[in-house]
């Protein structure tokens, strides 16, 4: 299919001029093209200027309206059963999500409801979520496993993301988190959960291509940094690339050990120090930083204006989950990287887009409007990029085209 983009108003590229992400104060230039249209050839971009036509093309009329890329979404917990707005209503009167999780609730409550739904119900609910996460503008969307914490049930997850990732329309990268926290089983026995996601779990994932990444929860009451580089050792050496939850409750040397591997991300970092930020700054991995974790949480969010003033490449992500950030939008998770973060409403669609592709190693074809690229691209009802945060409850997305193809919504 040959497709015409034309009469937009402005293409906003957030092109990083050939590298894979925007590092520091170059977040805050978006690439702005006006008087030009896009060619859309077989799923990619073909051309852009001001001369484009073709007799055989399609045409998109975006008089008036702006085009921005796909919306990057590096970092979820899609897959779950059940929901926990209790657990929202318990920090409403002050308990603590370290307080929650000593009650047996947090991660474990989810994990119960997730061993006891089958497969093809978990896969049915994620695909309505996935369906809501494209009409939001995010044409791509890691998932992550770590709501199983065994075998069978973390393999159960990530056969749904698997067939999920055959069958949706949108893009899907997958992660294996079954570091995610120590099953109730293995209580007791913290090395022995700790054998078997390194001995089991990852050899078995890695030789199936379940997943193309593993990430550990490298926090207080979860996995030290010792655990945690078990664990990403042992991930690498099975040939998956390696992300890390890190910092979120404490500054704890997750970062640091981040950098040290080659991680192609490091996420949370709400008590990244700065010593840590720094070498973030001088490292390839990408800072994933999620804001609407620290407003379901009530607690400081991640200084994002303090790394990209030490020239870190900041991602942003939803953190969809059942517990501490149940939004689907990025439009919303704009709007916090702006309002609770610090972010410059340039820094935050970086963030977004070309950043947040970078975070999931994807950034060569994905995140931004260059000639070559994947047709992923949203055209919005809109005059100004800025409008998107602005004005986040509104959806002002006229279409969103996947792989060069317009999608319909019902």
């Amino acid at each position: 299919m040959r497709l015409a983009i034309r009469n937009a108003e402005a293409i906003v590229t957030c092109a990083a001029n050939g590298r894979p992400y925007k590092r520091g104060h170059e977040m805050d230039e978006v690439g702005v093209l006006h008087d030009v249209n896009v060619l859309i050839d077989n799923g990619k971009i073909a051309a852009i200027g001001r001369n484009i036509a073709d007799a055989d093309c399609d045409s998109l009329d975006a008089s008036g309206k702006i085009v921005i890329p796909g919306f990057v979404d590096p970092h979820t917990h899609l897959i779950f059963a059940g929901t926990r707005e209790h657990e929202f209503a318990l920090r409403a009167n002050g308990a603590t999500y370290e307080e929650i999780a000593a009650r047996g609730g947090g991660i474990l409550e989810t994990v119960r409801a997730t061993r006891d739904m089958p497969k093809s119900k978990l896969r049915a609910i994620a695909d309505r979520r996935i369906d809501k996460f494209l009409s939001n503008g995010t044409t791509t969307i890691e998932i992550k496993s770590g709501y199983g914490l065994d075998f069978k049930n973390e393999l159960k997850i990530l056969e749904a993301a698997n067939e999920l990732k055959e069958d949706s329309v949108a893009e899907i990268v997958i992660t294996f988190l079954g570091a995610h926290a120590i099953p109730p089983e293995f209580k007791n026995d913290r090395a022995g959960y700790i054998r078997c996601v390194t001995e089991e779990m990852i050899p078995y994932v890695a030789r199936r291509k379940l997943a193309e990444f593993c990430d550990v929860f490298c926090d207080n009451g979860f996995f030290n940094v010792s655990e945690a580089e078990r664990i990403l050792k042992s991930a690498k050496d099975h040939g998956l690339k390696i992300k890390i939850h890190a910092d979120e409750l404490s500054a704890n040397g997750g970062v640091t050990l981040a950098t040290e591997l080659g991680a192609v991300s490091a996420d949370h970092l709400e008590n990244i120090s700065r010593e840590e930020m720094k070498s973030l700054g001088k490292s390839e991995t990408v800072g994933v930083v999620l804001p609407a974790v620290a407003a379901y949480l009530r607690t400081k969010p991640a200084p994002t204006r303090e790394m990209i003033d030490n020239n870190c490449v900041v991602a942003i992500a939803t953190d969809f989950n059942p517990g501490t950030s149940m939004i689907d939008n990025m439009r919303a998770t704009m709007w916090l990287a702006i309002t609770l973060n610090g972010m410059t409403a340039e820094e935050a669609l970086n963030a977004a887009t070309i950043n947040a592709a970078a975070a999931l190693g994807i950034s060569d074809r994905l995140g931004s409007i260059e000639v070559g690229k994947q047709a992923d691209m949203l055209v919005i009802d809109a005059h100004d990029y800025s409008y998107i945060p602005y004005h986040f409850t509104e959806n002002r997305i006229h279409r969103v085209i996947k792989n060069g193809t317009v999608l319909e919504f019902p």
